[in-house]
């Protein structure tokens, strides 16, 4: 199906619901250009230093987080419903043990402008450069999110993502049952 660029505040709503319900999916790859998927349920999108931005959380024992460190760039894709099980999947299985793609049956597709692919059977993609990282400071935690979240301190990287180029399939509102964005496209 083909996919058009889109403005990135176009599908907000959808992709921030999907996040929340199944996850979404953050492709990063190393040197090489071999990829690694994982789902992220945590994550923000917004305006950052007059930018269009994703904020994505990796923990530093994760195969994601050495792959950022080496390229600093990423995709997030917004999957469809019915690849909640891939999104299960990619969110409990490691990238130093698997094959994510091939396992799920995923297909990484060339990005329009960063080096990590997007998935082809994802109907949103965001793709990022990172302008910025930072280390959760634990000591500024509220003390309920640190116990929840944090019980054996394996506190996350916050990676500050420049939205450098957004785009979706043509039917996207239908399949992520959202308004239609093309309407006022074309």
């Amino acid at each position: 199906m083909a996919k058009a660029t889109i403005p990135y505040t176009d599908y907000f709503k959808e992709t921030i619901q999907r996040m929340r319900e199944d996850g979404l999916l953050l492709v990063t790859c190393d040197a090489s250009g071999t990829p690694n998927v994982m789902t992220i349920g945590w994550g923000a999108i917004g305006s950052i230093w007059g930018r269009p931005a994703w904020l994505v959380l990796v923990r530093p024992s994760r195969h994601t987080y050495s792959r950022l460190e080496e390229v600093g760039e990423f995709t997030v894709n917004v999957p469809p419903k019915e690849l909640a099980a891939a999104a299960a999947h990619c969110g409990k299985v490691s990238g130093r043990d698997h094959d994510k793609f091939q396992e799920m049956s995923l297909t990484a597709m060339p990005a329009r402008q960063v080096r990590p692919p997007v998935i082809a059977e994802c109907v949103v993609h965001y793709e990022c450069r990172v302008l910025h990282r930072n280390d959760l400071a634990p000591q500024t935690l509220a003390q309920a999110v640190h116990d929840e979240y944090y019980p054996e301190d394996n506190f996350h990287r916050i990676y500050y993502g420049e939205i450098v180029a957004s785009y979706a399939e043509e039917d996207a509102a239908r399949r992520l049952g959202g308004p239609t964005a093309f309407a006022t496209l074309r």
